[in-house]
């Protein structure tokens, strides 16, 4: 990461106002922004970015930041998305029929989840962790980034591998 020092003062607001396509060399990168997949969602806030510094993301409406997005201020500064880690439930499933079932109840629910491949991770709520453990899996309840499925209707031209 650049060690650049501006003061404070002299910056003012930091304007985030588009997402980058590609990967960068981690040399290129200004500052990291890492947030929850709640703060993920919002395209216009007032964010602080590791640094301390603080910025504005003017985004456009409906984009979700993914975890290593690459943003980029009207003054030129890159910055990185970072996945902050948060509190969420594990289920852990080894019958794929089973998974498949969960899924749909979460999904019926409109609960975001991670899709792995024995594992359904979603955001800890002890009712459908109850529902969970009711359908036959075991729940873990751990700290970690949260990047659930985009869904069938998310924007178009954002494609990468998470």
């Amino acid at each position: 990461m650049n060690t650049h020092f501006i003061p404070q003062e002299e910056v003012g607001l930091i304007i985030i106002v588009e997402r980058l396509e590609g990967e960068a060399p981690e040399a290129q990168v200004d500052d990291l922004l890492i947030l929850p997949y709640d703060l993920r969602q919002k395209a216009r806030q007032r964010v602080r970015l590791q640094s301390g510094r603080e910025a504005g993301l003017t985004l456009p409406r409906g984009m979700v930041l993914r975890n290593g997005d690459r943003l980029a201020s009207d003054g030129g500064l890159q910055l990185r998305v970072v996945a902050a880690p948060e509190r969420v439930s594990v289920a852990r499933i080894d019958d794929v029929l089973l998974l498949a079932r969960i899924a749909y109840h979460l999904g019926n629910r409109h609960v975001a989840v991670q899709v792995m491949q024995d594992q359904l991770i979603y955001l800890h709520d002890h009712v459908l962790d109850d529902m969970v453990r009711g359908l036959g899996a075991a729940v873990e309840i751990t700290t970690q980034p949260f990047e659930p499925e985009e869904g069938a209707y998310h924007g178009a031209g954002h494609h990468h591998s998470h």
